[in-house]
């Protein structure tokens, strides 16, 4: 039985005798000072136990030095075939090292594979001057990165996460960068999941010890410092569900694992996620006033999707609330009304609901014409 089934089981025992009545027991607890577990379709948290509290990240760190790397590889500011050529600085890094050599090239891709399977802060400090000129002005990028994101009590000062006064982060906030990493770059994010890279004659394993465990593990992290414990965000993947935990401060290399594994088991064991609706599907054709088309296709502009407890999905239904008059000209994009998810009659999320095409202003006759009849209408409404 793999490690992710035999925690859920373990889960569901420890929690048995609570009552029946109850849709989802509490979450096992963890022997970590803090731990949160999302949902990555939804992004819902699902269990958050000091998920806010600011700690030393050690090199989860460099989940944010490398997803800057995709970032600027994506808007074709960076390629992979590009040579960095190796300061002094990167080459003497103490720590995790990926054993480049200063005077050298390599390229963006290799230290990208360095960074994200050897940990190697060599080649974090080599990517993050290549990016930016310099690791303090990297830094400031992933501050600005953090921001945009939603990750509001990080701080970094180096791209590395060796220790430093005002380097922190936390459990909430790496869930949310993991989220983003596995969400905005599938084809990077496949890197992750390698067990292995070979550099410079030397093989390395990847610090993730889920990645043999065969339980749909495939990313992301870890850390580890005096300071900050062992630290580990993990995402795991069954069926068409996937989680992500983030576990600080445990107090070894197995139990990062352990620990880890009995939170993403707790979650596929009593939690499920479904998409009601799809980025981009056409859910209505709403009527469309003074324009050169009189309807207009209307939909989400992201998937829409919801956690719930295992089992009570056919409990949840969607309806469309459409503005009362929608007058052109209309862009793509503009909130033309609500979707709302329901449970009976109790109204849990609300999105907006999007014009999916631009419809341009109608002719002179059409808008006098469109004129009239909203005016008369207007009297006898």
């Amino acid at each position: 039985m793999s490690l992710l089934a035999r925690c859920a089981c373990a889960s569901l025992l420890l929690f048995s005798s609570v009552s029946a009545l109850a849709a989802v027991p509490p979450p096992p607890p963890l022997a970590a000072k803090s731990y949160v577990l999302m949902d990555a379709t939804s992004g819902a948290v699902l269990v958050n136990q000091q998920g806010d509290e600011r700690l030393p990240p050690a090199s989860l760190t460099k989940l944010m030095t490398a997803y800057i790397a995709t970032l600027k590889i994506q808007r074709g500011e960076l390629k992979e075939t590009d040579l960095v050529t190796i300061s002094e600085k990167a080459w003497r890094m103490g720590g995790s090292k990926m054993f480049i050599q200063v005077g050298n090239q390599v390229s963006v891709s290799d230290l990208f594979h360095g960074i994200v399977i050897q940990s190697g802060n060599d080649a974090s400090v080599a990517l993050a001057e290549h990016i930016a000129g310099s690791e303090e002005a990297f830094a400031s990028l992933m501050n600005t990165e953090a921001k945009r994101l939603g990750m509001r009590n990080t701080h970094f000062q180096n791209a590395t996460g060796w220790p430093a006064p005002e380097h922190y982060s936390t459990a909430r906030d790496m869930a949310i960068l993991a989220h983003a990493i596995i969400n905005a770059d599938p084809v990077h994010y496949a890197i992750y999941a390698q067990k292995y890279f070979l550099w410079n004659g030397i093989k390395q394993p990847n610090r993730n010890l889920l990645l043999w465990r065969n339980d749909g593990v495939d990313g992301l992290k870890t850390g580890h410092t005096e300071e900050a414990g062992y630290c580990l965000v993990a995402s795991a993947k069954k069926n068409d569900q996937r989680m992500i935990a983030a576990v600080f401060g445990t107090h070894s290399e197995a139990a990062r694992a352990t620990e880890t594994a009995k939170l993403l088991g707790y979650g596929f064991l009593f939690y499920e996620t479904r998409t009601f609706h799809k980025k981009g599907e056409v859910l209505a054709q709403a009527p469309v006033w003074k324009g050169a088309a009189s309807s207009v296709k209307v939909g989400v502009n992201a998937d829409m999707a919801l956690t719930m407890p295992r089992g009570e999905a056919a409990q949840y239904s969607t309806r469309t609330v459409l503005n009362p008059t929608l007058i052109a000209p209309l862009k793509q994009g503009d909130v033309v009304g609500k979707v709302e998810i329901l449970r009976g009659d109790k109204m849990l999320k609300s999105v907006d609901l999007v014009a999916l095409e631009a419809v341009e202003q109608g002719g002179f006759f059409r808008r006098v014409w469109d004129s009239i009849r909203l005016f008369f209408g207007g009297l006898f409404s």
